[in-house]
């Protein structure tokens, strides 16, 4: 009888699966849709995941089009998913189920989970049923705003993290940078019903395009945001002062006690020794949902 790469047996005498093989960076081998990111997506979460490719949000200041080789009108016509993702992705869930990895898996930096037409087929939520199938943990980064309550029994206060991206609290700058996105009092009105509901929120403060109007998200939302993810703009050229902007937000979140992360790009302008660490349990002890 040959053995396999284990060396061990089922109870009926054949060779039992071979246990996957984690790489260094915590991906499991063989995974194709579920990956560790190696950009800016690694700050958010050690795993990601990406449903869609495109979005709809139409932000001005979006950078992704360029990181994806991507038309922009291509990519702002909205959101299309990916060829057989959600197979592939249940095949990934079970990898990294036998593998042990309960890493969060992030969704998603380079699309938003809950675009402006994911209502009409509720493929977000097939895919929070899948990871949760398969005992996996999940991070959200969307600006979809309350279109996210629908699922909000499928997150869990011990695993999982609602997470919201905010670059100011006026309606008509935002329209200015996030075109067709939901305004900031419907982002927000999200954060309120899932920090309610005992989930671990978080907030993106990028791109910045305004010091003041970032400055103003914290104060307004601190009470309801576990972390904030303070960072800069992505590829425009603004006439911020970047070392101003982060000595002004640091004092600010010291000021209210709140919970935050520099983005790398801002980490030098931090004072010598700031402790600053980027992985951290981003989710509540309490029980599941």
């Amino acid at each position: 009888m040959t053995t396999n790469i284990t060396g061990q047996f089922d109870l009926f005498g054949a060779p039992a699966a071979p246990v996957p093989v984690i790489n260094p960076d915590g991906s499991v081998r063989g995974a194709t849709v579920i990956y560790a990111p190696t950009g800016p997506a690694l700050e958010y979460a050690a795993l990601a995941t990406t449903p869609y490719r495109g979005c709809g949000h139409s932000c001005t200041y979006c950078s992704v089009p360029i990181t994806t080789h991507q038309d922009r009108s291509e990519f702002n016509a909205g959101a299309i998913l990916r060829p057989n993702y959600l197979a592939r992705l249940r095949k990934d869930a079970a990898l990294y189920q036998a593998a042990g990895v309960t890493e969060q898996i992030l969704i998603a930096f380079i699309t938003d989970p809950y675009h402006p037409t994911e209502h009409e087929t509720g493929t977000t939520r097939t895919v929070l049923e899948i990871l949760r199938e398969h005992d996996q943990a999940f991070s959200i980064l969307s600006k979809g705003g309350t279109r996210a309550l629908r699922d909000i029994d499928l997150y869990r206060s011990n695993r999982d993290c609602y997470g919201v991206t905010l670059t100011c609290l006026d309606d008509k700058l935002a329209r200015k940078w996030e075109r067709n996105a939901p305004l900031p009092g419907d982002r927000i009105a999200a954060l309120k019903a899932f920090h309610a509901a005992g989930i671990y929120t978080r907030a993106s403060l990028e791109p910045v395009v305004s010091v003041e109007a970032s400055l103003e998200v914290i104060a307004a939302t601190h009470a309801f945001v576990d972390r904030f993810m303070i960072g800069r703009m992505n590829y425009l050229k603004l006439p911020i002062d970047w070392r101003d902007y982060t000595e002004r937000a640091l004092d600010l979140l010291q000021r209210l006690n709140a919970h935050r992360y520099f983005k790398r790009d801002l980490q030098p302008f931090l004072p010598p020794n700031y402790p600053n660490p980027m992985r951290i349990p981003q989710h509540h002890n309490g029980g599941s949902r």
